[in-house]
């Protein structure tokens, strides 16, 4: 193993345990944000120590079979040792330098996987329909949960638009390279003359945001002003600067995207001033310090609110009777315009 390797692996190994002393102390879940940002770096470095310590036990069994190769009678036995623990050795070695490769790093996310039914009129959307079964099948044998965000089915079954939240570890690594367009060719079951037809589906997997932690807000991007009583008082109450505001500036800021800036604008269109920033008031405490802390917990809070993506209200399926009415009626249809057709041929 190359040493620059095998140091990455050592400063892993050390990282590894200052994470657990971080985990295991007592203020750590008083931060979320950053207790989250340490159990996903544990998660991922984890896998990658236990293999490095099997790396370490191979070449401990390969000194040891030196050594026992000094012993005429237990030659034999060291060199069958020595080829296994070596080729131990080089499998792990290839394992390693796979996992120390850079990742994405939306690849451990959770996914939204949205289907939709393109041309072919219902076979489409039948095809959908085993799409969406398709994948819901392979994340319950992955182990990962399946939530269905809002659907919209077909008359005659399957879907013309369903949308999925998978909650899982990885699920955006396995499921990223399903986006695009899926196309099949087949003799649908509204076909009653046995045609083949060819139907098309799209599917979008986009990894699921942390609506509040993915965002920073730029210091440059906030105006806070300060405000004192006024009038006859007493000695303390004209000196103390207790009101605080604060400004964000929504249309100027750069770490929003442009649906996010779209949906904080709808929703809180009630504070917004007419340079189109947020306005926040606090005067609950005395202290500035303490009402400052106040109002950038408030913005925080309006922030999250308002970036949380309602659920769709999930519409009636059509009931089996409706589908199989539907159903007859394309084939009497379909048995009449063929007879039609036969008679103009007489």
């Amino acid at each position: 193993m190359k040493s620059s390797l095998r140091n990455k692996l050592e400063s892993l190994a050390r990282r590894l345990v200052e994470l657990d002393a971080n985990l295991s102390s007592e203020d750590v879940v008083r931060d979320m944000d950053r207790y989250r940002a340490l159990t996903r770096e544990r998660a991922d470095i984890e896998p990658v120590v236990a293999r490095y310590k099997e790396y370490a036990l191979a070449e401990a069994d390969v000194a040891t079979a030196n050594e026992l190769a000094r012993d005429p009678q237990m030659k034999a036995f060291a060199d069958e040792e020595h080829a296994s623990a070596t080729a131990k050795m080089g499998a792990l070695a290839a394992d390693l330098q796979r996992m120390l490769l850079p990742q994405d790093p939306n690849d451990e996310r959770n996914v939204f996987l949205e289907i939709r039914a393109g041309t072919g009129g219902d076979e489409s959307a039948l095809f959908a329909g085993s799409l969406c079964r398709m994948y819901t099948r392979y994340a319950e044998r992955a182990g990962w949960k399946v939530e269905i965000v809002s659907e919209s089915p077909a008359e005659l079954g399957g879907y013309k638009e369903v949308i999925l939240r998978i909650i899982g570890r990885g699920a955006y690594s396995k499921l990223k390279f399903e986006s695009g367009g899926h196309r099949v060719q087949r003799v649908p079951e509204t076909e009653a003359q046995g045609r083949i037809h060819t139907s098309a589906c799209t599917v979008a997997v986009l990894p699921e945001a942390d609506p509040v932690a993915d965002i920073t807000i730029n210091p440059a991007d906030i105006r806070v002003d300060t405000f004192r009583a006024s009038g006859a008082g007493g000695q303390h109450v004209n000196k103390t600067s207790s009101r605080v505001e604060i400004f964000w500036s929504i249309t100027g800021s750069r770490a929003l995207t442009d649906e996010q800036r779209t949906r904080l604008l709808d929703k809180l269109s009630s504070r917004l001033t007419t340079e189109g920033s947020i306005r926040v008031v606090a005067s609950d405490m005395r202290s500035q310090s303490r009402n400052r802390e106040l109002v950038e917990e408030r913005l925080a809070e309006l922030v999250r609110r308002a970036l949380v993506v309602p659920r769709k209200r999930k519409p009636t399926k059509p009931t089996r009777a409706a589908k199989e009415a539907r159903l007859e009626s394309k084939k009497l249809h379909s048995n009449k315009k063929r007879t039609r057709q036969n008679k103009s041929f007489d």
